[in-house]
């Protein structure tokens, strides 16, 4: 960084203070390669978007795998499986031995639209609680 030196009234040169930021450079590389280290150590929930080419011609919407594990979430935010709204508590256990029952299947979430998020993240929790490491969402579109 250059500095800008010029002549005061009484002929003295004086220079101008300049600021080094050097200092803050490295702080900024350090951040950056902090992000990079640590980003692809983030487990974050993600959304796997099912092939359009698998998708059926005639327009209409099919659940690819049907899963004996089915969980509604009404715009109301009731929770109902097989027909019955549930407490959270209930749902837990029904999902407890649901998974000894079917230890491979994954449940499957029909969440209303107009439903609150937190019904989303009860139900999400209540399915890790009872030990699923995954779970489909089903979507409506429009």
């Amino acid at each position: 960084m250059s500095r800008r030196l010029y002549r005061s009234a009484d002929a003295r040169i004086v220079e101008e203070p300049g600021v080094n930021l050097t200092p803050l450079i490295d702080v900024v590389f350090v951040i950056l390669i902090a992000f990079i280290v640590l980003a692809p150590l983030l487990e974050l929930d993600r959304v796997e978007l099912a092939d359009a080419s698998s998708a059926p011609q005639d327009g209409s919407i099919s659940v690819q795998e049907a899963s004996p594990i089915a969980i509604y979430v009404r715009q109301d935010n009731t929770i109902v499986v097989n027909g019955q709204p549930m407490t959270l508590v209930q749902l837990i256990e029904y999902l407890k031995q649901a998974k000894k029952q079917y230890p491979k299947a994954k449940p499957q979430l029909f969440h209303d639209r107009k439903a609150h998020f937190g019904t989303y993240q009860a139900v999400k929790n209540a399915a890790e609680t009872a030990g699923f490491q995954q779970m489909d969402i089903i979507l409506k579109p429009g």
